[in-house]
């Protein structure tokens, strides 16, 4: 269940003023208004459902008297024909909701489609797959609670509640060591995870014990012994695998024993799930 509503109302205000603007005209010059219809939500694809709750507020925004029943619950598999909701009330609100409605539905089941993917290849493995912050401005909220239906684990929500020094960080900073050693005296209570490349690296943040290390495009082969050097120096900190990350692969990292698996395209590069809303009854 989605917990921030306010933050929820806001976007699908925004996103229906964006679509409907002043009137939905092929809807008022076609169905009389006091017309009332039934239309039900269908999966065109196999997939994970998320964002039911989004679906039902774009409804009830347009028309507080509509009738939203949901015949699958978030994080649920769905088959190509199934039926994902059906809705009833005025037609003409009915159809002016249904692009908006549908739009946040494929995002956000399409977001847990793919997370499903990567976490059924490292099924078996102590690995969990991590969502990043590479995430449609705006909805990042939405798409991590995505993430979640389709069983990965959300990172940070944005830059105020982890630290996680990168690369022009540690620039900035004057080094690994120099970095984690301010940032654990300028920040209290805050986790504090480092990035790091190749072994020399690992060894030099391990020593500053951080929190958590990230393992930024290592191949697996390099990950392994990252990993045999943490686990053997510092076995409390753990242990992040980031980019380059595919369906392909990610298994092959996971065996090399880290804890997380970040991976930027369950928000950036996942398709909409294919769903259609369709008028049953007038």
């Amino acid at each position: 269940m989605l917990k921030n509503d306010s933050h929820i109302n806001s976007l699908v205000k925004l996103a229906l003023s964006e679509d409907i603007g002043k009137g939905d005209i092929t809807s008022k010059a076609l169905i009389k208004d006091d017309m009332i219809g039934k239309a039900v939500i269908i999966a065109k694809k196999d997939g994970i459902i998320a964002g039911l709750d989004v679906a039902k507020t774009v409804f009830k925004m347009v028309d507080h008297k509509a009738i939203f029943q949901p015949s699958k619950k978030d994080s649920e598999r769905v088959k190509t024909g199934d039926k994902i909701a059906s809705i009833r009330g005025k037609v003409t609100s009915l159809l002016s909701a249904e692009r908006t409605a549908l739009n946040f539905l494929q995002r956000l089941s399409g977001i847990a489609t793919l997370t499903s993917k990567y976490v059924e290849q490292v099924k078996g493995t102590k690995t969990k797959i991590l969502d990043t912050r590479k995430t449609t401005p705006g909805l990042r909220i939405l798409e991590k609670y995505a993430v979640k239906m389709g069983g990965g684990t959300n990172h940070r929500m944005g830059l105020y509640d982890m630290i996680l020094i990168k690369e022009n960080h540690i620039k900035a900073a004057g080094g690994i060591g120099e970095a984690i050693r301010k940032a654990r005296s300028r920040i209290k209570k805050t986790k504090i995870e480092v990035e790091v490349s190749n072994l020399r690296e690992v060894i030099e943040a391990v020593v500053s014990s951080p929190d958590w290390i990230m393992l930024d495009n290592m191949n697996p082969r390099e990950m392994k012994k990252a990993v045999s050097v943490i686990r053997s120096e510092n076995p409390g900190i753990k242990i992040e695998a980031s980019g380059g990350v595919s369906l392909k692969n990610v298994r092959k990292i996971a065996l090399t024993g880290v804890d997380f698996i970040s991976v930027g395209a369950l928000t950036h590069s996942a398709s909409a799930l294919d769903l259609s809303l369709i008028l049953v009854e007038t």
